[in-house]
C-alpha cells in the first residue's frame, strides 16, 4: 500500500514507499510460524522409518544366522539318513534292520553305521519297537562283571519294560542279552541267550 508523507517548507510533495500488505504479513508469519513443527514431523518420521528398517534387517539377520542353521542341518541330515533307510523318531534316528542276527552281530552292524543298538529311555521308544511285529534286539545285556542289566551306551537300567515273569535266565545264567519280543504287550522284553538270531534297532543320537 502507499503511503502519503507531506514535507515543508518548499510545497507539497508526496513520496510512496511500498509495505507489506497487513494480509501478506498475517500470512507471512504464519508460515515462519509452522516451519519448526514442520521440520519435528519430518524428523520423526524418518526416525519411525529407521528403526523399521532396523527392525527388519534385525529379522533378517536371525533367521539367516540363528535359527535356520540348526533347521536346515536337522532337514539336511535327515534326509540324507532317510534314503538309508532311516526312520526320524525326536530326538535321534532309528535303522530296522531287514535281516536277523545274533546281539554282538547286530551290535556290530549298528557301529559300523557310527550308531549302537536301541536304548529305551522313554515309553515313545518303547512303543517304537514294538509296532514292527518282530522279535528285536535291544541294547540291554547283563554285564558278567557287575552282574546287572546295563545298556551299550553304559548307563544302568532305571527304567523297565519286561515282559510278565521276565527276566527269568532259563538258561541257566546264558540269557545275557535282551528282545523285545511281546509286541502285542506294553511291557515286551525277555532275556534270551546272544546267540540267537533277531532283527535289530540301531539308534542315532542328532547332534545339531
Amino acid at each position: 500500500m502507499a503511503t502519503a508523507v507531506q514535507r515543508e517548507p518548499a510545497g507539497i510533495s508526496v513520496d510512496y514507499v511500498n509495505e507489506p500488505d497487513a494480509s501478506s504479513r498475517s500470512h507471512s508469519g504464519k508460515g515462519t510460524e509452522a516451519c519448526p513443527g514442520l521440520k519435528l514431523v519430518r524428523v520423526v518420521a524418518v526416525s519411525f522409518g529407521l528403526l523399521c528398517i532396523l527392525q527388519v534387517t534385525l529379522n533378517v539377520c536371525l533367521r539367516v544366522f540363528v535359527y535356520p542353521p540348526a533347521e536346515n542341518k536337522l532337514k539336511e541330515l535327515t534326509d540324507q539318513y532317510f534314503k538309508q533307510g532311516w526312520v526320524y523318531l525326536h530326538p535321534g534316528l532309528y535303522y530296522v534292520s531287514s535281516t536277523s542276527n545274533t546281539w554282538h552281530e547286530s551290535r556290530k552292524d549298528c557301529l559300523q553305521r557310527q550308531a549302537d543298538l536301541v536304548v529305551i529311555n522313554t515309553k515313545e521308544e518303547q512303543d517304537f519297537t514294538r509296532k514292527f511285529n518282530r522279535f528285536i534286539w535291544i541294547g540291554l545285556f547283563n554285564n558278567t562283571k557287575t552282574r546287572r542289566w546295563t545298556w551299550v551306551d553304559g548307563t544302568p537300567l532305571t527304567k523297565s519294560y519286561w515282559g510278565p515273569e521276565e527276566p527269568n535266565n532259563l538258561e541257566n545264567n546264558s540269557e545275557l542279552c535282551v528282545e523285545s519280543r511281546f509286541f502285542n504287550q506294553d511291557n515286551s522284553w525277555n532275556d534270551i541267550g546272544c546267540t540267537n538270531k533277531n532283527f535289530w534297532i540301531c539308534e542315532k543320537n542328532l547332534a545339531l
